[in-house]
Order: structure tokens, then sequence, then C-alpha cells
């Protein structure tokens, strides 16, 4: 394409939402009926359910929920007292998402808190109108249940704000201050410290450089640390401690991902390090003295506490008050171990198993419970067919189960196998496969719905699969997780596999699985469809121009489409490099896995579903529609649906969340043998 003649629909327009009523006329003409209804009807009634699992975060002696139902879509920020959470809550109201909604006339979405750490006695809140990244913040009090007059409060923008202090007297603040404060990509380029005797925050602790995607700051509770930090792109950062109105810079390395414990410094390389002639491996997790960091580290001091391999990565730490909590994936299947600092300079860091109960296709994940106060911690574990519970204990002791939640469909018959695929390039592809018994032995061929992501150093790991149960499984369908590269399943290595001008890689990956389901005679190509969002709406659109002959059917989700603009739209310019940049020689490859470039009239394609959101402000709705509108002009078989809340997640509630699941669905049901 020479010139983007669809290039008018990256306006919100009047002509740009004709566009659109068209659109959605043609889509529900086709899918609305006794099918949506109904499943619209299920997912309703699952995401809105009364009984839903109550996950709490602890402040000082409250556990704080958020929670949604039909009556209160918008939800409640909710807390019950420690002890009464381990044993049945009694819930009290803090702040009515719908009711403020209601008296500001503003259709505000939860985004989150900061509780003031140690006090406990007041948050900064944040708000979003309709779901997007941008929000509101405003100080409130938690002894009274209302915001402050006169508090802190900070207009709408994207961006960081921190606590400063325990004392609740000064904010770290990155957001946009007017013309020339924000970066390319549309992130804060001024941190700034605010004291509540300032009016507004002016003064200036650091600043973005040229090319640089954001600057930030937080602050570290339990040594009461102030940090400023600088994202000059996606995989590299550089960090100064606060101290006053001076920075020291620490001197790790850019690429890792690094952060104070207590009197020591946690760092999770993503590359080699090589640092007076010890070569430390990508993926490794390191710790060393606090003060090493900034002085300059010593190879005699510092202690490797995992070291990956080909088929193990970290997928996270846990800070407690006097441990650490390394999860650990092996071929996929999670694992912890719980690491102890010397209690003498003679002595060196301890590591033990830490043992957490779960099947081998499920997941788990550690939270402290308040890692200011002792070494307790939440367990969550979930799996494909297991709903959540959570586990409750002292790490490194017997965790007991204080609550799980309800099965959301019927999964008997069901079993959840891991298979693996060959790629193009002869590397080994793992994925899950969720069905009964004699559709995964190929005995009968059913329907498949095979998902993927693949970006971002992002891990495709197993969940409950509530909606995907109720709407797909129940009805004799197979659902299968890709675990292609360009994720994070097994660390930096397989994550840097797929960047740039290797992209093609997460490509051939999944089309690879896709022809290891109908090799194995899981499903056929009539009745195998994919579906993915953002990075994985991506995908999708390459499955689409290079693979069509793979699948029955795509549901595209807010996707990225146009390669050529995409660092000019939004948060794009922050993903450079992820993929390239399309306005110097990378065009070469990009222009390879740009879905909007490569569309060919005569070729078959299979039916699309795409939807976006208007209240996207991080992927541009424009990708998706102008990739309709291309699609329309050749005669292909689309569908378009643009919800006008919702964000990046394409649903500001429950009741959204469901209709655009449901079209979903009855597509699939629509377009499939």
């Amino acid at each position: 394409m020479s010139t983007d003649e669809f290039r008018w629909l990256e306006d919100t327009s009047p002509d740009t939402r004709a566009w659109m009523e068209e659109q959605h006329e043609r889509t529900y003409g086709q899918l609305l009926g006794p099918t949506f209804e109904e499943l619209e009807n299920r997912f309703a009634g699952i995401l809105q359910a009364k009984d839903k699992l109550p996950l709490g975060v602890k402040a000082g002696d409250w556990i704080y929920n958020f929670y949604t139902d039909a009556d209160h879509p918008r939800g409640l920020l909710r807390r019950t007292s420690y002890e009464d959470y381990l044993d049945e809550p009694r819930w009290q109201t803090v702040l009515d998402i719908d009711a403020l909604g209601q008296a500001e006339g503003v259709s505000w979405v939860y985004a989150g808190m900061r509780v003031l750490p140690r006090r406990y006695d007041r948050a900064l809140i944040f708000l979003s109108p309709g779901g997007s990244d941008a929000n509101e913040v405003r100080e409130f009090d938690l002894t009274t249940c209302g915001f402050i007059d006169g508090g802190f409060r900070l207009p709408l923008s994207k961006g960081t704000v921190s606590w400063a202090n325990c004392e609740g007297d000064e904010l770290l603040v990155a957001r946009d201050f007017g013309e020339g404060t924000l970066t390319a990509s549309g992130y804060p380029a001024q941190l700034r410290r605010w004291h509540r005797s300032e009016s507004e925050p002016t003064r200036i602790l650091l600043e973005a450089e040229e090319g640089d995607q954001l600057v930030s700051g937080g602050f570290d509770a339990r040594t009461g640390r102030a940090f400023a930090v600088r994202v000059p792109d996606f995989r590299t950062s550089v960090t100064w401690e606060i101290e006053g109105d001076s920075l020291t810079q620490i001197r790790l390395p850019l690429s890792a991902q690094y952060g104070p414990a207590g009197e020591w410094m946690t760092c999770h390389l993503r590359e080699d390090w090589e640092l007076d002639g010890t070569t430390y491996r990508a993926g490794a997790f390191l710790i060393m003295p606090y003060r090493d960091a900034i002085a300059g580290p010593d190879p005699s001091r510092i202690t490797t506490l995992f070291s990956p391999s080909p088929q193990s990565s970290l997928l996270g730490v846990t800070e407690l008050n006097s441990a650490l909590v390394l999860s650990i994936s092996t071929n996929l299947a999670v694992s912890f171990q719980l690491a102890h600092p010397p209690k003498s300079e003679a002595e060196e860091w301890t590591v033990e198993d830490m043992e957490v109960p779960i099947d081998r296709f499920d997941m788990a994940s550690v939270s402290a419970v308040s890692r200011l106060e002792g070494d307790e911690v939440w367990v969550l574990t979930s799996g494909f067919l297991t709903p959540t519970r959570i586990l409750h204990g002292e790490a490194g002791n017997e965790l007991t189960e204080i609550r799980r939640a309800p099965e959301r469909f019927d999964a008997s018959g069901l079993e959840v196998r891991q298979l693996w695929a060959t790629s193009k390039d002869g590397t080994e592809i793992p994925y899950y496969v969720v069905g009964r018994a004699d559709n995964l032995d190929g005995e009968r061929p059913a329907r498949c719905l095979l998902d993927g992501y693949g970006g971002f150093e992002v891990a495709n790991l197993p969940s409950y699969l509530s909606i995907t149960g109720a709407g797909w499984l129940e009805n004799g369908g197979v659902y299968a997780l890709a675990n292609i590269r360009g994720g994070g399943e097994f660390g930096p290595s397989w994550h840097q596999a797929a960047l740039r001008s290797h992209r093609h890689r997460a490509y051939e990956d999944f089309a690879a699985v896709a022809r290891d389901l109908t090799t194995r005679g899981i499903t056929t190509v009539d009745r195998l469809a994919a579906t993915g969002g953002s990075n994985g709406g991506l995908l999708m659109g390459n499955m689409y121009t290079t693979y069509p002959e793979l699948f029955g059917a795509l549901v595209c989700r807010v996707p990225l489409l146009d390669m050529k603009r995409f660092s000019h739209l939004l948060a794009g310019h922050s993903w450079i490099d992820e993929y390239g940049d399309p306005d110097t020689e990378d065009w070469e490859f990009l222009k390879n896995y740009s879905p909007y470039h490569n569309v060919r009239p005569a070729d078959s394609h299979p039916p699309i579903l795409l939807t976006t959101s208007s209240a996207d402000d991080r992927v541009h709705p424009g990708h998706a529609r102008k990739f309709a509108a291309l699609l329309e002009r050749h005669g292909k078989d689309m569908l378009f649906w643009e919800n006008t809340e919702g964000g990046h997640g394409g649903a500001a509630d429950a009741k959204q969340r469901a209709k655009m699941l449901a079209l979903t669905y009855a597509f699939l049901d629509a377009r499939l043998s």
C-alpha cells in the first residue's frame, strides 16, 4: 500500500462514528439471537456473581477488597478485619464507585489505591474514566471513609504517584504537567516532589532524556528509601536513590530488574553480566548488600540464589520480612524455594524448598501478608479446571486453605495435557490442551480454540477457565494455550528469541501448534479457531495474512495491526525496542509482519472478528478500524465491534465484558463447522 486510504479512521470523528454504527449494525444482525442471549446471560451470571472469591490486601488491621456484582457493576471498595477475613468476613463499605460516578456524572472505573504505609490512615485513590490507562488521583481518609478536602489531588493523566515517606506529607509524582512534559510514548517525562505545604508539584527531581519511554518514582516503606527511575526502553532502566533533592545512581546492569529487600539488593538479570572476570548468566537471580549496589558490586559478596536452565526460569520473587520466596518454573511446572539471609558476616544465604500443594498443571502465586510485619503469606492456586483457592500460613510451614471459589462450569470428563510442537527452526514449543480424552486422543476431532500472546516477556500460564469452560468446554470444545517465543515462559532468552527482526519466530511457533493440533486429530482446520489480544492481536493479524490456510476462524482483540504507524499512535513509541522502528531501515523486516500491509485480496482468508475500545489509550483503536475497513473493501468475511468504554481491557464492567465475550463465542459458533 503506497498510501493509507483509511487513515481517517484514526480520528474519532462523526464520519468514524457513522462507520462504526454501520459495522455494529452488521455485526449485531449476524450474531444477536438465541445463542448470543444464552451466552450473555450465562457469562453475566458468572462475572456478576455474589459468591466470588474475595481476594484481599492487608493494610494495618484491615483487609481491603474490591468487589463487583450485578447491583454494583463498578464496584465497592470494602474492608473487614484481618481476624474476620481468616474466618468469616464482615464487610464494611469504604467507597461506592457506582454512587460516586452517579453523583459526579462520570463513568468512573476503580484503578487501585496506595495506602500510606505504617500509618494506614489514608490512601491515594486512582479513578479512571471508562477504564482508560489515564487516571485521576485523590487523597482519601480511611478513618472517616471520605475524600479529604484540600488533600492531594491530581487531574487526569497517565503516570505514577507514590508516597515519598511514611508521614504522608509528600508525594513523588510523574504525570502530565503541561507542554513538553510527556515523552514521545505519551508517558511522563518528569518526576517531581510535592509537599503538602505546596499548592502544586513544581520541584523537578528527574527528567527523561531524548527517546526515553518514561520516568517514575517509588518508595520502600521497609527501609524508608525513595527512588527515581528513568526508563529508556522496554528492557532497560536507570534507578537512583533519592536523598533530599540529590540522586545517587544504583550501579547495576541497566537491563536487569532490581530492587531493595531490607539491607540487601536483589538483581534479576535479563542479559549476561560480566563483573571482574565473573560472568553471571541471563535469567540468574542475584543478591548482594544494598551498599554494594551504590558503591559498586563486588563478586565476593554476590550470591546467586537461582541459575536458569533451558527448562527452568524464575517466574517471580516475593519479599517477606526475613526471607525471600522464589517462584520457579520447570517446563512450566511451578515450585517454590525459601531463601534466608545470613545471620552473620561469616554465614551465607541458605535456600530450602517450600512446599505448596498443587496439581501438576495448576499454577500458584505467593504474596506477603505484610512484609513490614512478618513472614506470613497468601498462596493462590488455580488451574484450567480448578477454581482459585486461598492458602495462608507462615512461609516454610504448613499452609491452611481458608477459602476457595465455587465451580463455574461442569468439568466432569475433562482433562489437561501438555503437548509439544516442532517449530520451523526445530525449536520445541509447549502448549496445553483442555478437553475430553477422546478429543485429545484424536479419536473424535472437536472444535478447538487456540489462544496465544508471545511478547514482552509475558508468560501464558494456566488459570481457571470460568468463561471458556461455560461457553466452550461444556459444549464439547477443546481449549489450547500456546507458549510461543516472545513470551516469558522460559526466561529472557525465550523472549529475546522473537524480538524485532526475529518476530517471525513467534508466528512460526503458533502456526506449528495449529498444525500439531490438526495432525494429532484433536481438531480439523475448519473447526480450529484462534484468539489473541493486544500483542496477541498482532499475532492474529499475522495468522490471517501469512497462515490463513490453518484456521477456520480468528478473533482479534484490541490489536496492533499497522506496523508502519504503530510508533506514532498513543503508547506505540514505547514498543520500538520490542518490534523495531518503522521510520528507519527496520521497516524492511517490519513490513513483513505488518498485517495491514499484507492482505492479498486474491487469497482465501478465514472469517475474523475484530474488537476494540474507543477508550483504549494504549493501543489505538484505529488499528482495528483500519484493518476492518480494508477487509470490507476486499469483500472478506469480517465483523467488527468497538465498545465506547473499557480501555485496553475492552470492557469497563462485567455487563460490558459479558456482551463482548458473548459476541466472541456466538461468532465462533456461527463460523466453525
